[in-house]
C-alpha cells in the first residue's frame, strides 16, 4: 500500500500503540481547535486567521460553498493559500464533510452513503475522494465523515450493506494516499451511537478507519459516563468534537448551557495520551462567531490550565 510517511504512519500501522496511563502526556498535549462551520459568514482564510489570533492551534475545515468546494475553479488556488496560512500560523487541520446543503440544495446532508439511489451514493463517494485530496494537500490529521440517515422504507441490513460498500471504496482510496478516516456516530443517522459504531467495526476494520468522537453526542445519546468512552476507544481516536449538550436533545450549545462535565472528559483525554485536535463545533453560532470562538477557547483553556496546576 502506497502511503505518506510521518504524520500518518502511526494511524496506518495495524499494531496498536501502548497507552501511557495516568502518568502519560499532560493535558497541554491536547490541541484546541474550532470547526469552520461555526464561521459560516467568514471567508475561509479570514476564519483561520481569526482562530489563530484567539489561540487555537488547529482548524476543522468543513468543505462547503466557498470553502474548498468540489468542482470549483477557485479550490486549487484556495487550497494553496490555506496551506500557506496554516503553516505560517503553526496550526494543524482536519477535513470535515458535514456541510448541510453542499451536494443538494433542497435536502439537508444528502446524498449519503446510505441513499437508495446508487448514482447518489456514488456522488457522496466522489465527494469523499475530493475531501481526501484536500487532506493530502493540507497534510491534515484526518478526513471526518458519518453514515447519513437511512430512508424510512429501506431495511437496516440493506442500508448497512450500502454503507460498508461505500466506506470500503473511500478507505481504500484514502489509504493509498496515506490519509486517515475519522468516522463520527451522529444522532439520527444509521450509525448513531458508539454501540452502532462497534457493530460497524466488525464489518469494516482496517488500519486507517478510526474514530471522530463527539463529546456532545455521547451526552445526547446518554452513553455515559463520558470518560469511560474516551478510555474505551482511546486507540481509535483521531479527532474529537466538543460542545455542550443535554441528554436526549441534539442541539449544540455554548459551554455552560448544557449538562457535560468537561473537566472529566479532558482529564480522560490526558490520561490516555491523546495528542490530536479537540475541535469546538458550534455550527449554529456563526452570527456571533468571533465572540463564540473566544468564549469557547477561554472556557476550555481555563480548564486545561486548572488541570495543569493540579497535576504539576
Amino acid at each position: 500500500m502506497a502511503g505518506k510517511p510521518g504524520r500518518y504512519a502511526d494511524a496506518l500501522n495495524p499494531e496498536p500503540r501502548t497507552l501511557p496511563g495516568r502518568h502519560g502526556p499532560a493535558l497541554n498535549a491536547v490541541i484546541l481547535g474550532y470547526n469552520t462551520n461555526g464561521l459560516a459568514h467568514h471567508d475561509l482564510l479570514d476564519a483561520i486567521v481569526l482562530l489563530g489570533e484567539i489561540g487555537y492551534q488547529s482548524v476543522a475545515i468543513t468543505i462547503d460553498h466557498g470553502a474548498l468546494a468540489p468542482e470549483s475553479a477557485e479550490t486549487p488556488g484556495q487550497l494553496q493559500r490555506v496551506r500557506r496560512m496554516v503553516r505560517t500560523l503553526g496550526m494543524r487541520s482536519v477535513i470535515e464533510t458535514g456541510a448541510r446543503f453542499l451536494l443538494d440544495p433542497r435536502r439537508k446532508h444528502e446524498p449519503t452513503l446510505v441513499s437508495s439511489d446508487a448514482t447518489a451514493r456514488a456522488r457522496r463517494v466522489e465527494f469523499y475522494r475530493h475531501a481526501v485530496r484536500c487532506a493530502v494537500e493540507l497534510e491534515s490529521d484526518c478526513v471526518s465523515l458519518w453514515s447519513g440517515a437511512a430512508e424510512r422504507l429501506v431495511p437496516r441490513d440493506l442500508a448497512t450493506q450500502w454503507l460498508v460498500q461505500g466506506l470500503r471504496e473511500v478507505l481504500d482510496y484514502a489509504a493509498q494516499r496515506g490519509v486517515v478516516i475519522g468516522f463520527e456516530p451522529e444522532p439520527g443517522m444509521l450509525i448513531d451511537s458508539m454501540a452502532r459504531y462497534e457493530e460497524l467495526l466488525r464489518l469494516v476494520d482496517v488500519p486507517n478507519f478510526r474514530l471522530t468522537l463527539d463529546v456532545g453526542h455521547l451526552q445526547c445519546q446518554q452513553e455515559l459516563p463520558i470518560p469511560d468512552f474516551v478510555r474505551r476507544f482511546a486507540l481509535r481516536l483521531v479527532n474529537v468534537h466538543v460542545e455542550d449538550m443535554r441528554a436526549g436533545v441534539h442541539e449544540h450549545l455554548m459551554f455552560g448551557e448544557g449538562e457535560i462535565d468537561f473537566a472529566g472528559a479532558l482529564q480522560a483525554l490526558a490520561e490516555v495520551g491523546y495528542q490530536g485536535g479537540v475541535h469546538v463545533e458550534l455550527s449554529r453560532h456563526s452570527r456571533e462567531a468571533p465572540r463564540a470562538a473566544r468564549r469557547a477557547y477561554e472556557f476550555l483553556n481555563r480548564l486545561m490550565e486548572r488541570f495543569a496546576a493540579d497535576h504539576g
